[in-house]
């Protein structure tokens, strides 16, 4: 029996060609409501492959922007409390001003050293306790930490917040206390006098540049003499950029003035001050009577060193002279009798012995203060002021540090209770406040 296979090969060819255009619809519609040209790896493999990655990028930089905020929200809660211990620094500035004006007596000093206690006690905690989802941020902890920001490998911001803790805090400090000298000689031939060296210059190294810290006393070639208001200048001038900061203070308060000698005869003052960015001295001359009253002796003096362009000032005060550098250049100064009496520098000069002599001279350097923020004994910025302070009657007497290393003075070493211990303080919390900023 015949077999008859009956196809319709226009009908087929129809169907056929009615899937692949409902195919291709759908595929369109589907692009139309994804927005994807590439479905699948049959439309476009390579592109299929770059879209793949082009989205890890774009979900990685998504993760990004998350880690930046979450970062952003642990630096916006340490600056807070950043804000905080420095809002408190500057009280505790303020009161070590206070302190440091002689008005106050004991017991206000008392008080305000205790005030100035709880508040190194708050920052203390406040740096100890600081934190960020378990992490500490202000205890010296948080260093080294990256913050992952971008799609790559390695595409990372690295943080670090340096301790602010009150043991922490505070300033790398050299503090010396300035001397006098006197005898029976003149100034211009220095033959006795200790602070000063035979050579024209005398040198310091400070942050590994050498300064000069002398200057050379007028008529006397090839000699200097110890000047730290010349040494804290040369330091702010040209070691500011690596945070060094430096102060010279020079104020000469003499025992009760009575007469400038023992009889009644002419006397020649003549003064040398230190020039400060200068080798050289600033000197002025005048003859007075020895009995002239301590009011006079004070207008003389201003007078001439205002006419000289000498930065002195004179004032009496508890009938005492006191005389001042403007930027604690040292003081010299040469008294000349017509014959020899016994002339009471001890009552110009702070420090000074009353000498019998045809010419008595004295010298007198001022305090010295030198911070920074971190150790300034490391190779970078070595400290060495040996040459300062190598004579047989030292003119500096260092209270804090040394000729060669300093010493760390942290917010619990303030202590207001005395003028120098205020004075102090001001430079510890100003350098506190420097790094806080930071």
């Amino acid at each position: 029996m015949a077999v008859r296979i009956n196809f319709n090969e226009a009908a087929a060819q129809t169907h056929t060609a009615l899937i692949r255009n409902e195919r291709a619809m759908n595929k369109s519609l589907l692009r139309l409501s994804t927005g994807y040209r590439i479905l699948s790896a049959a439309d476009d493999s390579a592109g299929m492959f770059i879209s793949d990655m082009l989205n890890t990028v774009a979900r990685a930089y998504d993760q990004g922007n998350k880690n930046i905020q979450t970062a952003m929200s642990a630096l916006q809660t340490a600056e807070s409390a950043a804000g905080q211990i420095y809002e408190k620094l500057q009280e505790i500035y303020v009161r070590a001003e206070n302190a440091a004006n002689d008005i106050n007596d004991a017991n206000a000093r008392a008080s305000l050293q205790q005030e100035i206690r709880n508040f190194v006690d708050a920052i203390q905690k406040i740096g100890s306790d600081t934190e960020y989802n378990g992490i500490k941020l202000l205890d010296g902890s948080f260093t080294d930490k990256y913050i992952h920001y971008g799609p790559r490998m390695s595409q990372t911001v690295r943080l670090s917040v340096d301790s602010l803790k009150a043991r922490d805090l505070g300033a790398y400090m050299i503090v010396g206390t300035g001397g006098t000298e006197s005898g029976a000689n003149a100034i211009t031939s220095l033959t006795s006098h200790t602070f000063v060296q035979k050579a024209s210059s005398i040198n310091v190294t400070v942050g590994g540049r050498v300064i000069n810290a002398g200057f050379e006393i007028n008529g006397a070639s090839g000699t200097s003499v110890v000047d730290v208001g010349r040494l804290a200048y040369e330091i702010n001038q040209g070691l500011y950029d690596i945070d060094f900061e430096a102060k010279a203070v020079n104020v000469s308060v003499a025992n009760e003035y009575h007469a400038i000698a023992n009889v009644n005869a002419s006397a020649t003052l003549t003064f040398q001050v230190g020039k400060v960015g200068s080798a050289s001295t600033v000197k002025f001359s005048f003859t007075v009577n020895t009995t002239v009253t301590l009011d006079e002796l004070v207008e003389k003096i201003n007078r001439e060193a205002a006419t000289a362009g000498a930065p002195l000032a004179a004032r009496a005060d508890n009938g005492r002279l006191v005389l001042e550098t403007e930027h604690g250049e040292t003081i010299a100064l040469q008294v000349d009798l017509a014959s020899a009496a016994t002339v009471n520098m001890d009552q110009l000069i702070q420090g000074a012995s009353s000498t019998n002599g045809k010419t008595v001279s004295a010298i007198k350097v001022g305090d010295l203060y030198i911070a920074r923020p971190e150790d300034m004994g490391n190779a970078s910025t070595d400290i060495s002021l040996t040459s300062i302070v190598n004579s047989t009657n030292s003119p500096i007497t260092f209270s804090i540090g040394s000729a060669t290393d300093d010493e760390f003075k942290d917010l619990y070493a303030i202590d207001v209770r005395s003028n120098e211990g205020a004075e102090t303080a001001l430079m510890i919390t100003k350098v506190a406040l420097q790094k806080v900023d930071t």
